[in-house]
């Protein structure tokens, strides 16, 4: 729960690893309060539930269900020590560090469609594998039959000013 004095009506929420942040107007009552907290953790269950989506462990779950599919010859390599949604990535749609194996997906993506998420992913799986963007790497990511169309609908997210911070993957 985060108060803020310049905040007058709106409440947001987001999710911060495993725990959501409420933002409110300082003003609100504890009864208030207790609302909008209760209606925001609702909105962001229902959020996640038309998404498919859980928290990060089952952002995990379904990464390594995609490195098992996709990159079955590297079931050490490709599989991820943590995998999470995180708030912070504005100008990426993922990042991975390939050292401990930690992958970061932005949260812009938790309301793209699933064949999008398991795009962003499978790349950053791949860069566990392949750490940097050559052929090899291309080709390893070419197995998911809709790269290309998850890149093109990235780039047409991005150039349509939906998300205006660009796509580095």
């Amino acid at each position: 729960m985060r108060r803020s004095t310049r905040r007058r009506r709106t409440v947001s929420a987001y999710r911060d690893g495993e725990r959501v942040v409420v933002l409110i107007p300082d003003v609100f009552t504890r009864a208030e309060e207790a609302e909008w907290v209760d209606r925001m953790l609702g909105r962001l269950t229902e959020r996640d539930k038309r998404a498919g989506r859980g928290g990060d462990a089952a952002l995990r779950n379904r990464a390594i269900r995609l490195a098992h599919r996709y990159f079955p010859d590297y079931p050490q390599t490709a599989e991820p020590t943590s995998v999470k949604w995180v708030h912070n990535q504005t100008s990426r749609w993922g990042s991975c560090t390939p050292d401990d194996g930690t992958i970061r997906l932005s949260s812009r993506l938790a309301a793209m469609p699933g064949w999008v998420i398991d795009y962003v992913l499978l790349h950053e799986l791949a860069h566990l594998v392949i750490p940097r963007h050559g052929r090899e790497f291309w080709e390893l990511l070419e197995r998911y039959p809709k790269t290309e169309r998850a890149r093109g609908y990235l780039e047409g997210v991005a150039d349509a000013g939906i998300d205006n911070t660009g796509d580095n993957l």
